[in-house]
């Protein structure tokens, strides 16, 4: 997964408030942003959209909207899901058929 999308704080303020989230949760958000220099892979910003109640298929339509074909979408959620397991259970056991 490779490749870099920009979306202004503005257009975010739009999408995100057209999504209905709330203008707490909005600015709880961009606030991240700012701390990480408006620099985030899209894993991490998925999850961010998670965490201020931004349901999956909004949260899809919003990547598509950037670019994003939904193979690399799928796979953004694989890649949490697979987080949230390890960070439950541990490391997860990598098993290889011969």
């Amino acid at each position: 997964m490779s490749g870099t999308f920009t979306i202004s704080k503005i257009e975010l303020k739009r999408i995100l408030a057209n999504f209905h989230v709330s203008d707490k949760n909005i600015e709880v958000m961009l606030t991240q942003l700012d701390k990480m220099r408006r620099h985030v892979n899209v894993v991490t910003f998925t999850e961010m959209l998670q965490n201020v109640g931004l349901r999956h298929n909004d949260t899809v339509n919003l990547l598509r909207r950037a670019g994003i074909d939904d193979i690399t979408i799928s796979n953004i959620f694989d890649m949490i899901e697979e987080e949230k397991i390890r960070n439950t259970f541990g490391k997860l056991v990598e098993l290889r058929i011969m």
